[in-house]
């Protein structure tokens, strides 16, 4: 599955990655893949735990030269909490 949009947010910390990964998913169509690159170890528990809470599916992380890549898919109906 390709992702639909990527974004860069290696050298961020928590929970910097995750809020942008909240504002780029609510733009996003239901069923679009968004990838993470980040660099900070806190997102491994952080993304399957933001995108449980949101709706969103977490598709898993690899880790590619010291940078952990997420893939998680925009949820039909996901949960907004401004």
């Amino acid at each position: 599955m390709d992702a639909d949009i990527e974004i860069d947010a290696r050298g961020l910390l928590c929970p910097l990655p995750v809020l942008r990964a909240r504002k780029r998913l609510m733009a996003m169509v239901p069923g679009q893949v968004l990838v993470v690159r980040a660099t900070d170890r806190a997102s491994v528990i952080d993304m399957p735990h933001f995108c449980a809470g949101a709706g969103h599916a977490y598709l898993g992380c690899t880790e590619e030269a010291g940078t952990l890549v997420h893939r998680m898919q925009r949820g039909d109906g996901a949960v907004t909490r401004d």
